[in-house]
């Protein structure tokens, strides 16, 4: 039986426009991405830790209930066929994972009323740039309006990129569907990752920009759902909002705003801070009401304290 490969038909569907040459490259940059919806947990493995090397614990960091029947109809390109229409419900892990051992069967959505919602398929796209591979969007009838979810478990073996730990038995709390994003994580990007001057891929998710010229040091900032400013591209409006506290070498701290957003173009849940101080960067604020999700929810004002 042909195996159904969802990112080689996303790619299909936007290869009209495309050179030979580009298309090889755009097959080339999309193969990591994966859909899965096996709904049985075929992963088999002895590795049982759940916390790392510096004692961190593996788990969820959030569950975040963005539409309800309203996935739109590239999904059913870009996730699996039957997912436009479905629910939609990104996930974040507190570490990437291998998504060679990502299945639906590794996971299990619970209702307010104890119902076990229906997963379609489950993906990693379009957060799917290196460095990035702790949302893992879920397609599905996870419920409704009126019996929203408020649990999501991992049920079966799933393990970090590194293979060292395994997420079996993590659970979280949804944020309901009423609620807006939030910051959920912010980390220090190494530098290998920058990639100065790169311009966002012309695949509608996936592969977003660089860093620009000038940048000293950039940070992640993930947040619980999809952002955009009202379904388009952030502007210099929102990029002025962020500001980030920075230990300078003397012991003072200051309040900076990054002078440029990177990893732009990717509709994904992320944003790179371009700094362009040195220092060691404490924290990230966002004031409310400025970033909205897929459902149209504003943000309320979030903080977060930047991983190390």
């Amino acid at each position: 039986m042909k195996t159904y490969n969802p990112a080689l038909s996303l790619l299909c569907f936007i290869f009209a426009g495309c050179s030979t040459v580009e298309r090889f490259r755009l097959i080339r940059e999309y193969e990591p991405v994966l859909s899965n919806a096996s709904q049985v947990d075929t992963t088999v493995t002895n590795v049982s830790a759940s916390r790392d090397s510096r004692g961190r614990q593996a788990g969820l960091i959030s569950a975040f209930y963005g539409l309800d029947d309203g996935l739109a109809k590239a999904a059913d390109r870009g996730i699996w066929p039957g997912a436009s229409g479905s629910d939609g419900m990104p996930i974040i892990f507190s570490h990437e994972i291998d998504h060679k051992t990502m299945q639906v069967g590794d996971f299990r959505v619970t209702t307010a009323s104890g119902k076990v919602g229906k997963i379609i398929a489950v993906t990693l796209a379009p957060a799917d740039d290196k460095g990035e591979l702790r949302t893992v969007l879920f397609a599905g009838s996870f419920g409704s309006r009126d019996d929203q979810p408020v649990k999501v478990e991992i049920v079966g073996n799933l393990l970090s990129i590194d293979g060292t730990l395994n997420f079996k038995g993590a659970s979280v709390g949804v944020t309901p569907l009423e609620e807006g994003p939030t910051i959920v994580w912010a980390e220090v990007v190494p530098e290998d990752q920058w990639d100065i001057g790169k311009k966002a891929t012309v695949l509608p998710w996936g592969g977003g920009s660089g860093a620009a010229e000038g940048t000293k040091q950039v940070l992640r900032v993930t947040w619980s759902g999809g952002i955009t400013r009202d379904g388009n591209e952030v502007s210099d409006r929102e990029r002025v909002q962020y500001k980030v506290t920075v230990l300078l070498e003397d012991g003072s701290k200051m309040e900076v705003t990054p002078f440029a957003l990177s990893d732009l173009g990717d509709g994904d849940n992320n944003h790179e801070l371009c700094l362009d101080v040195d220092g060691t960067s404490l924290s990230v604020s966002f004031p409310a009401g400025y970033l909205t999700d897929p459902r149209g929810d504003l943000n309320p004002k979030t903080s977060i304290t930047i991983h190390r």
